[in-house]
C-alpha cells in the first residue's frame, strides 16, 4: 500500500505542463524586460528631445543675444568715430588758417563801420593771467594774448587754459630783449619760430601756427625801425602778418600807474574811433591791468564797442 501511494504522484506529474509554466513565466520576464526597455527608451527620446529643443533655444537666445553685443559695440564704436570726427572738427576750427581774405582784414584793421574792440594782453603769461581769465569768463568775452616764448614754456600750463579758453594766442617772439631780437631780419623769424614752437608744446597741438606777430616795442619807429621793416616782408614771405594797436590804457607808461590813470588813457586813445585795438600787459609786473579790467570792460560795453580777437580777422 505504501509503495502504491507514493508511485501515484509520480504517475500524475506531467512534465509538460511544467514546460509550459516555465515558458510563460519567461515570457512574462521578457515582456516586463521589453515594456522596460522600451519605456527607459522613451524617456530617453522624450530627455533627448527635451534637452535638444532646450539646447537649440538657448543656441537662439545666444545668437539673439550675441547680435545685441555686436550690434551695441557696432553702435559704441560709431558713436566714437563721431565723436572722434566731432572733437577733430572742432579742433581744426580752433585751428588758425591764413586766407587771403584774412589778409585783406587785417590790412584795414583800424577801420569799420561798427564798433568793435580787439583786447590785446602782451608779455605773458604770468600770474597775473589766470585772474584775467577769471574776469573774461565772467563777462564772456574773448582777447588776443601776444605771449613771449620764454613764458610760454615757464608756464605751459597757464598757455594751454588761455587756449582751452577760447582765446587767440598770438606771438610776441622769445625773448623781448631787443638788441638780440632786431641783431638782424632773421632774428626776429627764428624768435617767432621759437616761440610757435612752445605754444604747439604746451597747448598739445603740433600744427598750431597763429601766423599773427606783435613787434617788441612796435613795428614803426625807434632805432631798430630798418631792421624791422626788413624783418616785416621776411614774415610775410613766410606767412606771418603783423598787427600794433592804436589805442592803449597806458598801463606800461608808467611805473605805477594809477586805475584812474589806465582808464583814462583808454578813453582818450579810443577817442573817436570804431575799431581799436587796445594794447594792454599781462607781465608779472602788471597788477594794474587786472585791477582795471573790470572798469575797461564797462567803459567799452557802454561805449556800444564789440569785442572781437584776430582769430575771427584771419580766420
Amino acid at each position: 500500500m505504501k509503495k502504491e501511494s507514493l508511485k501515484e504522484p509520480i504517475e500524475n506529474y506531467n512534465i509538460y505542463s511544467l514546460h509550459q509554466s516555465t515558458n510563460k513565466s519567461i515570457n512574462r520576464k521578457r515582456i516586463i524586460v521589453t515594456v522596460a526597455i522600451l519605456v527607459a527608451f522613451l524617456v530617453m527620446l522624450t530627455i533627448i528631445a527635451i534637452y535638444t529643443t532646450d539646447t537649440l533655444k538657448r543656441l537662439k537666445q545666444a545668437k539673439a543675444y550675441e547680435a545685441q553685443v555686436i550690434s551695441y559695440q557696432q553702435e559704441l564704436e560709431k558713436q566714437e568715430q563721431q565723436k572722434r570726427l566731432e572733437e577733430e572738427k572742432k579742433k581744426q576750427e580752433r585751428m588758425p588758417k591764413l586766407t587771403e581774405t584774412g589778409k585783406e582784414k587785417l590790412k584795414h584793421i583800424y577801420g569799420s563801420d561798427k564798433k568793435r574792440a580787439f583786447l590785446t594782453f602782451d608779455d605773458g603769461p604770468s600770474s597775473n593771467t589766470s585772474p584775467i581769465l577769471s574776469i573774461l569768463q565772467e563777462r564772456n568775452i574773448k582777447a588776443t594774448f601776444f605771449m613771449l616764448g620764454s613764458r610760454v614754456e615757464a608756464m605751459p600750463d597757464t598757455v594751454k587754459k588761455v587756449f582751452d579758453q577760447g582765446h587767440f594766442i598770438a606771438n610776441h617772439g622769445y625773448s623781448h630783449v631787443y638788441s638780440q631780437i632786431y641783431a638782424c631780419p632773421e632774428n626776429v623769424l627764428d624768435e617767432y619760430n621759437r616761440t610757435n614752437t612752445a605754444i604747439q608744446k604746451a597747448i598739445g597741438e603740433p600744427d598750431f601756427n597763429s601766423h599773427l606777430f606783435r613787434f617788441p616795442g612796435g613795428l614803426v619807429g625807434g632805432k631798430y625801425a630798418e631792421i624791422k621793416q626788413q624783418a616785416k616782408q621776411l614774415l610775410e614771405q613766410n606767412d606771418i602778418l603783423n598787427v600794433d594797436w592804436n589805442s592803449l590804457t597806458g598801463d606800461a607808461e608808467r611805473q605805477n600807474p594809477t586805475p584812474d590813470q589806465v582808464v583814462e588813457g583808454l578813453k582818450r586813445t579810443s577817442q573817436g574811433k570804431n575799431s581799436i585795438v587796445i594794447l594792454m600787459h599781462d607781465a608779472q609786473a602788471k597788477q594794474i591791468t587786472v585791477e582795471t579790467l573790470p572798469q575797461v570792460i564797462d567803459y567799452l560795453i557802454g561805449e556800444g564797442y564789440e569785442f572781437q580777437t584776430f582769430f575771427d580777422v584771419l580766420t
